[in-house]
């Protein structure tokens, strides 16, 4: 009787043994799944990360381009303006001159044929004088 006590313990103890090491095996595959979905997450929210740092990357890339290409279209602008003023200037230089010559050259047509008087001599020679003053500063914004 005591054989047959110590063989039902003896079975209960090598029972017990077996099912703790099946606990224990279900356990550490269970750990294990835990450990490849951390790993699994970790790997997901680097990748986030970095997808993120791309965008943003791209972003500032972006900006910058926009900038860059506002400050070229500014400076066409000015460039534009520029060219205009200096035509505008040469053009007024330019009528400045012919009205200067056109002057001088009635005013000797006049004096030659003597149908100048002495006070419309003078007033001839002031308006001369006048355009040369305006060629002059016509010349000066030329510069």
């Amino acid at each position: 009787m005591m054989k047959n006590t110590i063989l039902t313990l003896a079975s209960l103890l090598l029972l017990t043994i077996s099912t703790s090491a099946q606990e224990t095996a279900v356990v550490n595959d269970s750990l294990t799944e835990t450990t490849q979905m951390a790993e699994k997450q970790e790997a997901a929210l680097k990748e986030q990360k970095r997808v993120e740092k791309e965008v943003e990357k791209a972003e500032k890339e972006q900006k910058k381009a926009i900038k860059n290409q506002k400050r070229a279209e500014k400076k066409q602008k000015k460039a534009e303006r520029e060219l205009k003023q200096k035509q505008k200037a040469q053009s007024n230089f330019d009528k400045s001159i012919k009205k200067h010559k056109d002057a001088i050259e009635k005013y000797e047509k006049l004096k030659t044929k003597g149908k100048l008087s002495p006070v419309d001599e003078e007033k001839w020679l002031e308006k001369i004088a006048k355009y040369n003053r305006s060629s002059e500063k016509a010349e000066k914004k030329l510069k």
